[in-house]
């Protein structure tokens, strides 16, 4: 919660503060959000948009950088004043680069798009839909000074985890069913990914969120459940050779 200062100009400069991060998350959950929907409709028009808008964001980030590193140095905030600006200063890069991941899953979509529809992809809108609720969340916490909810946030990382997971063994078994599936099931590994790094960054949001507002780190160990780094798909037997043998 950011204290009223005796000192107008420094509660309006706070203020812009907090408005230049909505301003930017607001732009990226835009990108999220149409990143998913080009996945779904196999839109290459919408993801071409997707990619074309990530400027903004970068542009918006510098803003946010110049202006924390100008009050920190003319202010010399303290306590809660200190976290609020560092929480920008660490906030900034986060949801620049939810736009870069929503821009990477815009470039692969436009290329599964040259190959035939695969059942996968309609699983991965799903995953999407999930990490778009929590970078709205975690938003909204930042807005409303809501540790509470920034930390439920920060607990829902490991259902994005599930999902990767799940997609991850299903794209492997088509890959090795018919070698001509290995092309888009690859990019759709991407997307996922990306879209699973997205949930990672809405979790960090989240950490920086209650760490403004409490001023301590979340003394948990981060949700995680990461088993597509250890997952082994085994070939299937070659019926001829057990007919040879």
């Amino acid at each position: 919660m950011v204290l009223e200062h005796t000192v107008k100009a420094y509660d309006e400069e706070l203020t812009r503060l907090s408005t230049l991060i909505g301003r930017m998350g607001g732009l990226a959950e835009s990108q999220i959000e149409q990143c998913i929907q080009a996945v779904a409709r196999r839109d290459s028009a919408l993801a071409g948009e997707v990619v074309e808008h990530d400027k903004q964001i970068d542009l918006l980030e510098h803003e946010v950088i110049d202006f924390t590193v100008r009050m920190l140095a003319l202010r010399q905030p303290m306590a809660g004043d200190l976290r609020h600006i560092v929480a920008a200063l660490r906030i900034a890069p986060d949801l620049e680069r939810i736009g870069d991941y929503s821009k990477n899953v815009a470039k692969r979509t436009i290329a599964v798009n040259q190959a035939p529809p695969m059942r996968p992809v309609f699983i991965v809108p799903r995953m999407g839909r999930v990490v778009q609720q929590m970078v709205k969340d975690v938003l909204d916490a930042y807005a409303a000074a809501d540790a509470t909810k920034a930390r439920e946030v920060w607990a829902r990382d490991a259902e994005v985890d599930e999902i990767y997971d799940s997609l991850f063994r299903e794209l492997l078994t088509y890959m090795m069913e018919d070698p001509r599936n290995i092309t888009p099931c690859t990019h759709l590994l991407f997307i996922a990914k990306n879209i699973e790094r997205i949930g990672d960054l809405a979790t960090n949001i989240a950490e920086t969120v209650s760490f403004r507002e409490e001023g301590k780190l979340i003394d948990l160990e981060r949700p995680k459940s990461d088993e597509a780094s250890f997952t082994v798909i085994a070939p299937a037997s070659d019926d001829r050779d057990a007919e040879d043998n």
